[in-house]
């Protein structure tokens, strides 16, 4: 067969490895204890699948690019991990919202009175905005830290601006 209907090119292109999610630069690296857990975790899994990946011979190009993607995938792992600093929620001030704190905001202006939003304040890869998890460095986290319980807080919300009361703040599961 001519050398012209083979992908060796393919072979040498490096995989394209997913960042992890955005941390602004210079912005220490928050975590809760769960969110360090699950962080490790996650880095144990991939541990395991790059050794099955390591274990598996059928296909020596395919094996090299998944490894080459693990392995990528793990130091930016291994990096996050190494920056994480723990915040123990339990040792934040009960009545004003910081990391960790679990929100509720009830509206008072500007939009739909007396509606309701429940969310705690995370780190960045532990956040997960449908489980109700949103990252401290989100416009929303940004707004409401610092906010002392019953306080009025004015959020951007696009063209609308609108005021919300802090109703509740509590820490820990």
């Amino acid at each position: 067969m001519s050398r012209g209907f083979t992908k060796e090119d393919d072979a040498q292109t490096p995989p394209i490895i997913p960042p992890r999610a955005a941390l602004p630069a210079g912005t220490p690296n928050y975590v809760t204890p769960r969110g360090l857990e699950l962080l490790r975790a996650e880095l144990a899994a991939l541990e395991a699948e790059r050794a099955q990946a390591e274990a598996n011979h059928d296909n020596d190009t395919d094996r090299t690019h998944r490894l080459s993607l693990y392995n990528g995938r793990i130091a930016l792992l291994t990096e996050r991990l190494g920056s994480a600093k723990v915040v123990d929620p339990a040792g934040q001030p009960a009545r004003e919202v910081r990391f960790g704190a679990t929100v509720t905001l009830r509206t008072v202006a500007g939009g739909k009175a007396g509606l309701e939003r429940k969310f705690t304040i995370v780190g960045v890869d532990e956040a997960a905005v449908a489980e109700g998890r949103v990252a401290f460095v989100a416009p929303l986290a940004r707004a409401v830290q610092g906010a002392k319980l019953g306080a009025a807080v004015a959020l951007k919300l696009g063209p609308k601006e609108e005021v919300v009361e802090v109703a509740s703040i509590a820490y820990g599961a």
